[in-house]
């Protein structure tokens, strides 16, 4: 890797880790219901919202009511989500007369956008109006991220309580994070994108000449319209030329804005960020790159100070961009590096991969391999899925990367609330593991660690390798799943695996080359995504709930200190150990198998 690259993905650190102190301490506020600004100016609109929704914002739910709570609001939202798609044929704002999204697609887009995931059988431009796009997709983008940080800022009161019942109110958690968090942030970025040339317009589609001819290929039909064959009976076709090209367009750059904060990552057009009315410029691309993981990296330093040391959060931060970075230069150096095969097809033998572009396939060229690569690595490690190049193309060892940080459980940054939530269970389970060395009953800060929170820690970090492997090995044996497999070999396998890890870690981001919008893949990827969004939430709940019962222990000289460098490694090997033991043995049926065929064939 060259200077100008290192240049780029230092830039993109010193940013993250730069805005991660002042914006988490704001977010602290927030939920604290300290004197921000914002929720001074517009507490009428808050005490409005819980008026109008019957809401007793005093309230202080038991675990059991806020995961009532949570799993009832995300429930309407599906519903409302599927019917939207159904019924957008008769509904308002659909200037392209879009028919209605056929059953089981509409329940797998209902079931994804509810549950974060923002997995897509569709193109955008040609399935959604955009009444759907606005009022479903974009409203869940803020509704469902909103939810995982309700979880998260629930479990940190599990640790700051003690002798309680209550772990807060869910309704007061959810709309504070979207009033006050989501929609401003949302809000300045999208008025930015909208300067850097994303589009944002009611006007239907626009055609427009294009300054050369362009060649197709179309079914000959006849007279009556109907399609001929040739002499053997086979469909026939004929080549066409046209001069004119159907630019979609839409209210993008409000949804674009929000999908990235809210480590949502649906795109509003089908090839996501990749497009030019989504993604136009480099600082466009700097912009919404840096917005996939500004609120997890931020919510990291309003768990420390919510929990009274702030170096809890920089370790937990700490631990989660060294293995952001190492993969960072696992992916980037691999598609630098290209296939070496190529020079085997008599391309100039003195020119290296690197020096002839390395692996461009796929790729930008306006954002080059750099920042392709970083992007790659960022959506993985959040819970986006939003890309700006196409996965499927790139080299095996360079796609391992991306697939193996989902595989980890979404817990590298992860979601917003959802991934810092996970990677504090794992945190549990470390401190478990280091009071079973040495005899004494675990504590994280301040509480002990018994069998309730294990078993529950447990069914968080096994939930979704079940669903990964168990879906992967029944899309394999079926014929309904083994029929949308296009590419042979390990590719294809890595494309399902790829698909069921993005599905069972609510990711969203997928290996092109399978075929999914087909209703095997539609109603058993929407099951998925459900059990590994809601089975993680009621859990991770029902520890919130067990430490805030419990009394504080004081620090002794037995406790060990979860704000050190050794615990950040310590949290390191557990979850990477965790990774490893349960996937690499599918990844070398996939990804690893693949990159030694082709260095092989080298």
């Amino acid at each position: 890797m060259n200077g100008p690259g290192f240049l780029q993905i230092a830039s993109y650190l010193i940013a993250l880790i730069a805005l991660a102190k002042p914006l988490g301490s704001y977010m602290a506020r927030v939920y604290q219901d300290e004197s921000v600004g914002l929720n001074r100016w517009f507490a009428g609109v808050e005490r409005l919202c819980y008026r109008l929704s019957g809401v007793d914002p005093e309230q202080d739910m038991r675990w059991q009511q806020y995961a009532w709570a949570a799993l009832a609001f995300n429930l309407f939202g599906l519903l409302a989500v599927y019917l939207l798609q159904r019924f957008q044929d008769v509904l308002p704002l659909n200037p392209q007369a879009l028919p209605a999204v056929p059953p089981d697609s509409a329940f797998n887009t209902a079931v994804s956008f509810a549950s974060n995931t923002n997995w897509q059988g569709y193109g955008g431009e040609s399935t959604m109006s955009y009444l759907t796009q606005m009022l479903g997709l974009s409203v869940q983008n803020f509704l469902s991220a909103a939810s995982g940080m309700a979880v998260l800022v629930a479990l940190i009161r599990g640790f700051t309580r003690r002798n309680a019942q209550g772990i807060g109110n869910f309704w007061v958690d959810m709309t504070r994070g979207a009033l006050y968090i989501l929609l401003p942030l949302s809000f300045v970025l999208a008025l930015v994108l909208v300067g850097q040339g994303v589009v944002q317009t009611f006007n239907p589609y626009q055609t427009v000449n294009t300054l050369q001819a362009v060649s197709y290929s179309a079914p000959k039909l006849d007279a009556d319209g109907t399609a001929m064959v040739d002499a053997e009976g086979k469909p026939a076709s004929e080549t066409l030329q046209t001069r004119q090209q159907t630019l979609a367009l839409g209210p993008a750059a409000s949804q674009i804005a929000i999908k990235q904060l809210g480590t949502n990552g649906g795109g509003f057009f089908s090839v996501n960020s990749a497009h030019p009315f989504e993604n136009p410029t480099p600082l466009s691309n700097f912009l919404e790159m840096l917005a996939i993981l500004l609120l997890p990296a931020a919510m990291c330093y309003s768990f420390g100070l919510m929990v009274g040391d702030t170096r809890q959060g920089w370790a937990i931060l700490g631990a989660m961009t060294l293995v952001f970075v190492a993969l960072i230069f696992v992916t980037v150096p691999a598609e630098q590096s290209g296939n070496p095969a190529l020079t085997a097809l008599g391309i100039d033998q003195s020119i290296s991969a690197q020096q002839a572009g390395g692996n461009m396939e796929g790729k930008e060229t306006r954002f080059g391999i750099v920042n392709s690569g970083l992007w790659a690595v960022a959506t993985t490690a959040a819970s986006n899925g939003s890309v700006n190049s196409m996965h499927d193309s790139y080299t095996p060892l360079g796609g391992l990367a991306p697939m193996w940080l989902m595989q980890l459980g979404e817990v590298i940054f992860g979601g917003v609330g959802s991934g810092l939530y996970g990677m504090i269970v794992f945190a549990i389970v470390a401190v478990f593991i280091a009071g079973l060395m040495i005899g004494r009953t675990p504590e994280y800060l301040g509480k002990k660690i018994e069998a309730y929170e294990m078993k529950m820690a447990a069914i968080v970090i096994l939930i979704p390798p079940l669903m990964v492997l168990g879906g992967t090995a029944l899309s394999l044996m079926l014929d309904a799943g083994k029929a949308s497999i296009f590419n042979p070999g390990a590719h294809g396998f890595s494309e399902v695996l790829y698909a069921w890890s993005s599905a069972g870690n609510n990711n969203g981001s997928a290996f092109a080359g399978l075929s999914a919008n087909v209703p095997f893949y539609n109603l058993w990827l929407g099951l998925a995504m459900l059990f590994s969004r809601y089975w993680l939430m009621v859990p991770v709940l029902a520890i919130a709930g067990s430490l805030a019962a419990k009394k504080t222990v004081p620090v002794g000289p037995g406790t060990l200190p979860t704000h050190t460098p050794l615990f950040a490694v310590l949290l390191i090997v557990t979850v990477l150990m965790v990774g490893a033991l349960t996937f690499v043995p599918a990844l070398a049926l996939g990804p690893i198998v693949e990159q030694l065929q082709m260095l092989g064939h080298h």
